[in-house]
C-alpha cells in the first residue's frame, strides 16, 4: 500500500504544504492514541470552561486543540491558526504562506460513551491583498488548497482532497503511517439514506419539515420509497458514511435560539466537507446556497447545511424553492 507522502508528491503538491499536513497528521497520531487510551489516559470527562460557542470543553477538547496548535505553529510554515476552541487567531510565522482552521474534536459529546469522533482542517494560503488578524482567513470555500478530516474510530483514517479527488488512508499503528486504502472516493447519485437530528423537528423551517416528512412517508408517501435514518451526532462520523455509501447529511438552521439558528461553524466544518463531497461527485448548499461560495464575515460564521448524494441534495432543494418562507414555524 502507498503511503501518503509519495501519494502528494505524485499529485505535485508543494512540498510546504505536505510538510503542513504531515504536521496535522502528527497530532492525529497523538490524539488516536489518547481516545483509543480511553479512561487510561485520564482525560475523559468535561472541565469547567466553555469555548467561544458556549459549549462546555471537554477535556481532550482542550488536550486537541493544544496538540494541534503547538505542532503547526512551530513548523514556522503557519502564518496563523482558527480554531473553534479558540476565542481569536493565534499567530505564527509572519512570513507563513498557510492558514489553518480547525475543529480538533468534532463530536465530543461521544467520547465518554467510545462513540465515533474526528478532527476536521481547512488549509488556505494567506490572500495576496493586505489583510491583517482574522481577515486573513474571511476566504470562500473555494479557496481551500487542502481540506479534510482524520476520523477516530475502529480504525483511524484520513480522508482528504488537495482539489484532485478525494482518497481515503488507514492508520497502520505497525507502521506509524497513514497507507492509501480508497484510491478515488465517489458518492453514489441517488440515496436512500439521510442524516438528521430528528429531535429538532418542531424547530425546524417549513422547507426541512415537509421534506422529512416526506421521507418519513417512505414507498406509500410522493417519494415512492423507504428511506432509512442515521445520526451519530458527530458531523464527521455522519459524513464518511455518506462519502462510503451515499446518503445525505442535514443540519438545518432552527428556531430554538434566533441569535444562533444555525449549529455548525462555516470556516472549519461546513467549507472543508462541502470541498471533499463536491470532489466527491456530491453536493453541498444551505439549503439556498452553494457553501462553498460564501463570503465569510467572521471566523466563527455559523451556516445551515444540506450535502452528499447529488440528485437527493437537489430534491432537497427544491423543496426550499418551492416553499419560500423567511419564518420559522415552530
Amino acid at each position: 500500500m502507498q503511503r501518503l507522502i509519495p501519494v502528494l508528491n505524485k499529485d505535485h503538491v508543494p512540498l510546504h504544504l505536505i510538510s503542513v499536513i504531515n504536521t496535522l497528521l502528527t497530532a492525529a497520531k497523538e490524539i488516536s492514541h489518547r481516545l483509543h487510551q480511553g479512561s487510561l489516559a485520564g482525560t475523559l470527562g468535561s472541565t469547567l470552561d466553555e469555548n467561544i460557542q458556549g459549549e462546555t470543553q471537554k477535556k481532550l477538547d482542550v488536550v486537541s486543540n493544544q496538540l494541534i496548535k503547538n505542532m503547526l505553529l512551530e513548523t514556522n510554515l503557519v502564518r496563523a491558526v482558527a480554531s473553534e476552541e479558540e476565542d481569536d487567531i493565534v499567530e505564527g510565522n509572519p512570513d507563513a504562506k498557510y492558514l489553518v482552521a480547525y475543529d480538533p474534536l468534532d463530536g465530543s459529546s461521544n467520547i465518554d460513551i467510545n462513540g465515533s469522533v474526528g478532527t476536521i482542517f481547512s488549509i488556505m494560503e494567506v490572500p495576496d491583498h493586505a489583510a491583517e488578524g482574522k481577515d486573513m482567513f474571511l476566504q470562500t470555500g473555494d479557496e481551500q488548497v487542502a481540506a479534510g478530516y482524520i476520523l477516530y474510530g475502529p480504525s483511524s483514517m484520513l480522508v482528504m482532497t488537495t482539489g484532485q479527488g478525494v482518497r481515503m488512508y488507514t492508520l497502520d499503528h505497525s507502521v506509524g503511517e497513514f497507507l492509501l486504502t480508497v484510491e478515488q472516493v465517489t458518492i453514489p447519485k441517488d440515496t436512500q439514506e439521510f442524516a438528521i437530528n430528528m429531535a429538532n423537528d418542531r424547530f425546524w423551517a417549513p422547507p426541512i419539515k415537509k421534506y422529512v416528512k416526506d421521507l418519513l412517508a417512505g414507498e406509500e408517501g410522493p417519494r415512492g420509497k423507504r428511506f432509512n435514518m442515521r445520526w451519530n451526532a458527530a458531523m464527521v462520523a455522519d459524513v464518511h458514511r455518506v462519502l462510503c455509501r451515499g446518503g445525505i447529511f442535514t443540519y438545518p438552521a432552527d428556531c430554538r435560539n434566533l441569535q444562533k439558528p444555525c449549529k455548525l461553524r462555516l470556516m472549519y466544518e461546513a467549507n472543508p466537507m462541502s470541498y471533499l463531497v463536491e470532489q466527491a461527485g456530491g453536493r453541498a448548499s444551505t439549503g439556498y446556497e452553494r457553501i462553498m461560495s460564501l463570503q465569510p464575515t467572521e471566523i466563527h460564521q455559523r451556516v445551515s447545511v444540506v450535502m452528499g448524494s447529488a440528485n437527493e441534495v437537489s430534491t432537497c432543494l427544491g423543496y426550499h424553492e418551492e416553499i419560500k418562507c423567511d419564518r420559522f414555524d415552530a
